[in-house]
């Protein structure tokens, strides 16, 4: 079965090219010049917030992201934001998404700093992110626009995913995108075998950080969810992650993360976040799961840093080629 056969359905339905294709009247994007009485939407909704409840249009038009997961929401349903921060990478915003749907976004800034006069100067109407990283702004991008705030990132990404579809008023191709993500799921599940040999396969995720120790992924991240949705297998060393995030270690101890299947990324300089050192090193080459020809070195930017459905989809595809070879 080839990787396109995978491509969910409900998915490719809300992709940018069908959403502008169905010509939907509130089809949030930037280049909708249509008239606001006309579309009723000079109405507002009430969306639950980790801030509060925040009054937004129903259709906003000229969307404000900060961060990866509120971008990869908004173009997974048909929404090209008029900004967006950027992530600490040298491609700007991630790599994995189409150039076509992130061309022409306003780049306002470094994820964790970004720029608010740029952002007030693209007069928004709705502005995304989280309060675990933009909370201590949170009255500042109040006053330039209504601002939706979940209160986390990462492992709660489905939930945040429907806060985000609801601000957006796109409820209904949020349960598109669902569907088409969990049939794709229990597409790559039955190819790899069904459900019992999948869970008989227990699996790694190792990341490489600059500056920090290796990390052994757990299974409260945004990862470790996909990998749990597939139904495969985790060692146990994955129940002793600091708050189910990660289990971190040395390169004196990478043999822990020994695995049926390790998949490992690296976030910036490979020597500086010691994946030479480890990779080339003995521990790391006698692993079984070395031996066995099945590592896999994964783009970081789309396994760890991306976050959403588009992710998701893509990752999907990997998984199913990896573990098949």
């Amino acid at each position: 079965m080839t990787l396109r056969s995978f491509r969910p359905r409900a998915l490719a339905a809300v992709s940018l090219t069908a959403v502008a294709a169905l010509t939907l009247a509130a089809c949030g994007s930037s280049d909708d010049s249509g008239s606001d009485s006309a579309s009723g939407s000079d109405a507002t909704r009430t969306v639950k917030t980790a801030m509060g409840d925040v009054k937004v249009k129903k259709a906003p038009r000229r969307v404000v992201v900060l961060d990866t997961a509120e971008l990869d929401s908004a173009l997974t349903l048909g929404v090209k934001p008029v900004g967006a921060t950027h992530a600490d990478v040298t491609s700007g915003f991630l790599n994995y998404l189409p150039k076509d749907q992130v061309a022409g976004i306003e780049d306002v800034g470094q994820m964790m700093t970004p720029n608010l006069e740029a952002i007030a100067g693209l007069k928004p109407d709705l502005i995304l992110t989280s309060k675990i990283r933009h909370g201590d702004k949170y009255a500042e991008l109040s006053k330039i626009a209504p601002t939706v705030m979940t209160e986390n990132t990462g492992y709660p990404w489905k939930e945040n995913f429907q806060v985000h579809a609801e601000a957006l008023g796109k409820e209904a191709e949020a349960k598109m995108v669902a569907d088409g993500y969990a049939d794709h799921v229990a597409d790559v599940t039955k190819a790899l075998g069904g459900k019992e040999k999948v869970a008989a396969t227990e699996v790694n995720m190792v990341r490489f950080v600059e500056g920090a120790d290796i990390r052994i992924y757990g299974k409260k991240n945004y990862i470790a969810t996909i990998l749990a949705d597939v139904g495969l297998g985790r060692p146990a060393i994955t129940d002793k992650a600091k708050d189910g995030f990660s289990y971190d270690v040395s390169p004196e101890k990478i043999d822990l993360a020994d695995a049926d299947v390790v998949f490992h990324s690296t976030y910036g300089d490979p020597k500086k976040s010691k994946e030479t050192e480890t990779t080339g090193g003995g521990l790391w080459k006698n692993m079984d799961a070395v031996k066995n020809g099945k590592v896999f070195a994964v783009d970081d930017q789309l396994w760890i840093q991306g976050i959403g459905y588009t992710a998701a989809d893509k990752i999907l595809g990997e998984l199913h080629k990896s573990l098949t070879k």
